[in-house]
């Protein structure tokens, strides 16, 4: 499993919200999916809305989120 840094926005009424979240993933294609999934979730935003400007794998002294970080340690 691995640590990606996935940096975009979504149209939230008609301004658009920049967001960065870590998540965990086999690839690159799942973080993006759990993304969508999470921020469509919370916000009531629909995908089309929500568009991702970056995904960047991460190192592990590069992970800030205590969550991932050990979720990313206990499965190697």
């Amino acid at each position: 499993m691995k640590a990606y840094r996935v940096k975009g926005e979504f149209l939230m009424k008609n301004i658009w919200q920049p967001f960065t979240k870590e998540i965990e993933g086999e690839n690159e294609e799942e973080a993006v999916e759990k993304i969508l999934s999470i921020i469509g979730s919370l916000h009531k935003v629909k995908r089309k809305m929500i568009k991702i400007e970056e995904v960047k794998e991460l190192q592990k002294d590069e992970i800030s989120n205590p969550v991932v970080k050990y979720k990313v340690e206990k499965n190697e």
